[in-house]
């Protein structure tokens, strides 16, 4: 019970700050979501926790929970550390590459479409990001992995609210054309690939979205 309800309160804020629904910079006042979703103050202090390690949120020692404001500076560096570290990825990953990780990332790559097709947001984010993890796990990376991971997640409330749709399926295309360049030993193309990939992520954030309500149980209802 206790991890449903958890899971129900993380599911319902993500969908809302992902819909714009709840604005950046928005206060989660613990007694109203406990209120509003009919459970003790304990679980939502547990699911705020678990959106915090995510960066939707962040926790203010003796002032709460607010909705996350990474700003758009702090997007543009986070993808130009990416870009230095993951055009060296590419390469290596060509250099050692099997027909057995070529494989698992095809299989990635259909899980995003999956995601796509049944509009789930939240999961299409993880998704599209957790491509360039899984690069780096399959060359036995873990600390490049934990690195991407660190850096997405930073992105990853930038990209669920400022990312389209159409953005994002254009991104699981791009991964597909990847994935076949790394499958020929084409070091030159997946390089090329992969820069422009991440500049045209970059590109397709509108920052400039009005963001409507900070009201929680209009948020939510």
């Amino acid at each position: 019970m206790e991890t449903s309800s958890t899971h129900l309160i993380v599911t319902s804020l993500t969908k809302a700050i992902v819909e714009h629904r709840l604005h950046p910079g928005t206060k989660l006042a613990e007694q109203k979501l406990a209120d509003h979703f009919g459970v003790s103050r304990t679980l939502v202090r547990q699911a705020l926790f678990q959106l915090s390690q995510n960066r939707l949120i962040r926790l203010e020692p003796a002032r709460g929970a607010f909705v996350a404001t990474p700003s758009v500076e702090e997007a543009k560096q986070v993808f130009a550390v990416r870009r230095m570290l993951e055009t060296e990825m590419t390469r290596a990953f060509v250099a050692a590459v099997t027909p057995a990780k070529i494989k698992a990332l095809r299989e990635h790559v259909v899980q995003e479409k999956l995601a796509l097709q049944n509009q789930d947001v939240p999961g299409r984010t993880e998704l599209l990001g957790d491509f360039h993890v899984r690069m780096a796990e399959l060359m036995g990376n873990q600390v490049l992995a934990e690195l991407l991971r660190e850096l997405i997640s930073r992105c990853a409330l930038i990209t669920l609210m400022y990312q389209s749709s159409s953005a994002a399926e254009h991104s699981s295309e791009e991964h597909a054309d990847i994935v076949k360049a790394l499958a020929a030993r084409d070091e030159a193309l997946a390089v090329r690939l992969m820069n422009e990939h991440l500049q045209h992520v970059e590109e397709n954030l509108t920052f400039d979205r009005k963001l409507p309500t900070n009201d929680i149980s209009m948020a939510l209802s």
